[in-house]
């Protein structure tokens, strides 16, 4: 099915981000990636991490988890939390639109995850979490 793949679980804590984004990075390194698309990616996970933190957990404890697949010379990241959910994923999804701007963030998360990535999936629960699906294909495949 998948050439390979990883599972990483870790606390919902700010100062993870940063594990998130150089572990799913060294994983990728596998595809011999250009320094843009390794940025891209390190710059989408580090995007959806954050709002499970922020916005998942709303600074509360809980688990974020990564799964990355590959196939091929595709990508697929998972970064799912178990926390609050999305009430209404179409208007958490627009540019701009943020449900914490007492934390001034500027609802761009969303947006950044589309840019760097080729394809973005976004599955929640009120109360269940939010699942956040990326693929990315690389075209420097050796």
């Amino acid at each position: 099915m998948y050439d390979n793949i990883i599972k990483i679980e870790f606390a919902s804590k700010s100062q993870n981000e940063g594990f998130a984004r150089v572990a799913v990075a060294a994983f990728v390194s596998q595809l011999d990636p250009t320094i843009e698309e390794i940025t891209d990616v390190k710059t989408a996970v580090s995007e959806a991490v954050t709002n499970s933190i922020i916005h998942g957990y709303g600074g509360q404890e809980g688990v974020v988890s990564i799964e990355a697949m590959i196939k091929g010379n595709e990508l697929t990241i998972i970064v799912g939390d178990k926390g609050i959910g999305i009430d209404n994923i179409e208007l958490a999804m627009q540019p701009l639109y943020t449900s914490r701007p007492d934390l001034e963030r500027s609802g761009m998360g969303f947006t950044v995850m589309e840019t760097f990535m080729d394809s973005l999936e976004v599955k929640s629960e009120s109360n269940n979490g939010t699942y956040i699906i990326m693929k990315k294909v690389f075209k420097s495949l050796s």
